[in-house]
């Protein structure tokens, strides 16, 4: 077996891995970088960028079939969609995306890139798969997440799907069952169905695109439901049937259906991938779901030379996220022990549905548990009698933000709207500003724009203060 001493091990090549290589390398050279599968991100590979492409291509076909309120009449029956064309473009502009990536990998030395599945031996060694051994002075785990796979949905075989599987179809299938209405249930589940793919969504506890907001989601919901068949808070049995079909038994509120579709996709959310490296042989402080605790600033766990970032790390499971914490936890697994805190940023969250959805700073569930109902002030506006909005006709949807009662810092937002990713980064660089309202309204508003619905809303909370 090979043995290499080596100053920094990162474990995991994907966003958070790749950015603590390259941030350790800027003091030593000595650093190995670790992956178990493919170099390249979730985001890239099967995430934010594959399905952005077929959200695009969902959104042209639902844009034709809507044009008759403009007065602009098309011929409905000429538009068809042909399934291979729009998972040719969307699989040959991932492959491009994740060329970008590999390129910036394979710049790298190659003595350093070790293919295979890294354990933890004890506090200062790793071991990857049966061939080479590393000890080494400090190290970042970044090892990732996977999608979490219920048990009784064992038994579906193939017809069991994840995002990943969405990103490989050659065609589109005629149905789909979506378990999870988070982010990536809605966003391709909306996507598949405005492209001709009949779809059910199943959650439960009637949550939705993680709305904390209770107004904001009675109106997400009434929305999404217009186009959708949702079961938010449903109980549900699921069975291969004689045709080979997923078949799904429901009930919710008194009533009762049977859905049947080619595949169920499950996206009911995902786990850190740290189950499998090693940590039982580390006296190491791990959280109710076995991932090791971190300083958000540091990214240093317990055991003070080993650091941990991005999805592993159980935060916000998003790229500039990942990014972020990869940064600072090379930087600091390459400076050690002279650690130091890195930048970490105004929270900021998108949901690429149609209307959008977007949280920025405190969502309304953690307002509730820093402050005291008199402690802040909330203000609101609804985008369905909002200007530009309306001249284009996506004038559904509602805002939320808050506010600090005593000072007027503005503390967050929740967003279901159009241009709600737009909007959602004027906040958070008002967020991170620690802009107070009153200076918030002192910034240009363009007419007409939607942004124009925020201004709305930062007067009703001004309003209260």
């Amino acid at each position: 077996m090979k043995k290499i001493q080596a100053d920094v091990v990162v474990i995991g090549g994907g966003t958070a891995g790749m950015g603590a290589f390259r941030n350790a390398r800027l003091h030593t050279d000595n650093v190995y970088l670790i992956e178990s599968h493919v170099f390249g991100t979730t985001c890239a590979r099967v995430g934010c960028m594959p399905s952005k492409l077929l959200i695009a291509a969902a959104e042209a076909r639902h844009h034709a079939l809507h044009t008759d309120p403009f007065g602009v009449h098309l011929d409905k029956n000429s538009i068809s969609v042909n399934g291979k064309e729009v998972m040719n473009r969307v699989k040959s502009e991932r492959d491009r995306f994740v060329g970008f990536v590999v390129e910036d990998v394979e710049a790298w030395p190659s003595e350093k890139r070790i293919m295979g599945a890294a354990k933890f031996i004890d506090e200062h060694t790793v071991q990857i798969d049966d061939h080479t051994q590393i000890t080494a002075k400090t190290f970042v785990i970044a090892t990732g997440s996977r999608p979490v796979i219920l048990p009784q949905w064992q038994g579906l075989g193939d017809k069991l799907i994840i995002n990943d599987d969405v990103f490989s179809w050659d065609d589109l299938p005629q149905s789909v069952a979506v378990f999870g209405p988070g982010v990536i249930g809605l966003e391709l589940g909306q996507a598949l169905n405005r492209l001709g793919v009949k779809v059910e969504i199943f959650g439960l506890g009637g949550f939705m695109g993680g709305i904390t907001d209770p107004v904001v989601l009675e109106e997400a919901k009434t929305v999404f439901g217009e186009e959708l068949a949702l079961h938010l808070d449903a109980k549900t049995e699921v069975k291969l049937n004689s045709d080979g079909k997923v078949e799904v038994h429901w009930e919710q509120n008194g009533e009762s259906g049977v859905f049947a579709a080619d595949y169920l996709l499950a996206a009911v959310g995902r786990r850190p991938n740290v189950d499998n490296i090693g940590l039982e042989n580390l006296n190491i402080d791990v959280d109710a779901r076995g991932v090791p605790v971190a300083d958000p600033l540091t990214m240093q766990t317990s055991i003070p030379h080993i650091f941990i970032a991005g999805d592993a790390s159980n935060q916000l499971p998003l790229l500039h996220e990942a990014s972020d914490q990869g940064k600072i936890a090379g930087d600091n697994a390459g400076r050690y022990p002279n650690i130091q805190g890195g930048l970490r940023r105004s929270s900021i969250g998108v949901v690429f549905t149609n209307p959008q959805i977007a949280s920025v700073g405190l969502r309304f569930a953690q307002l509730q548990t820093r402050y005291q109902e008199n402690e802040y002030v909330t203000g609101e506006v609804s985008f369905r009698n909002q200007g530009r909005s309306r001249v284009m006709l996506v004038n559904k949807g509602h805002m939320r933000v808050y506010a600090e009662k005593a000072t007027g810092l503005f503390l967050g937002a929740e967003i279901f709207g159009p241009a709600a990713e737009h909007l959602a980064h004027l906040l958070a660089w008002a967020h991170q500003m620690k802009m107070t309202v009153p200076q918030m309204l002192d910034m240009p508003f363009y007419h007409p724009v939607i942004e124009e619905g925020l201004r709305t809303a930062l007067r009703d909370v001004a309003a209260k203060l």
